[in-house]
């Protein structure tokens, strides 16, 4: 697969007034859940949007995801269809560029991205808030082996990543425990509490 770098095709002008929540933490964390578990909450909320992401990846139970070939991902960046997109563990992630015009519309906007992607978000989007989902590491290794997904690679190396970097999130959500306090967490703060 070639490799894809991270580019954004913006205008130098930051996007807003809406906000940009981005959701990081390592494999095995829960952010897919608390992520579902938050859409399902603010489902009659029409001022919050959860996009889904284009991977270029089997679909899982997991995550709600666009399945997509490494070709037609390649054929939408072409047609520039996505305000973001990255590369990780082997595959291609995008995030549609209908994104753009919901915090232009001053929606919040809740995606999981890559922590890689941080930095070049907080140029791009006016309003950004960067939500850390964590676990200890055990609890990441046995979640990574209940999952049995075989594109998740080796659980070691997915936990030596997980430590891997430094970023400055402004929240972060250790979600051991009961998942649903974590989950009204997660909502509280899409919602600007």
């Amino acid at each position: 697969m070639t490799q894809i770098p991270v580019i954004f095709n913006h205008p130098p002008a930051a996007i807003g007034p809406g906000r940009l929540i981005l959701v990081v933490g390592p494999s095995g964390a829960g952010k897919d859940t608390l992520i579902g578990r938050a859409k399902a909450a603010c489902a009659v909320d029409a001022g919050i949007a959860f996009p889904r992401r284009v991977v270029t990846r089997e679909a899982s139970s997991f995550e709600d995801n666009e399945q997509v070939s490494p070709e037609a991902f390649q054929q939408a960046l072409v047609r520039d269809q996505f305000a973001m997109h990255w590369e990780a563990h082997g595959h291609c992630y995008g995030l549609p560029r209908a994104i753009d015009g919901d915090i232009r519309a001053g929606r919040t906007v809740v995606v999981n991205v890559s922590r890689t992607v941080i930095d070049a978000m907080r140029r791009a989007y006016a309003n950004v808030t960067v939500i850390s989902i964590t676990a200890p590491p055990e609890v990441l290794a046995e979640r990574l082996a209940a999952r049995a997904r075989s594109s998740d690679g080796q659980i070691e190396h997915r936990l030596r990543r997980a430590v891997d970097g430094a970023f400055a999130p402004d929240v972060t959500i250790n979600n051991t425990g009961d998942v649903q306090d974590h989950a009204r967490e997660l909502v509280r703060i899409i919602r600007g509490g």
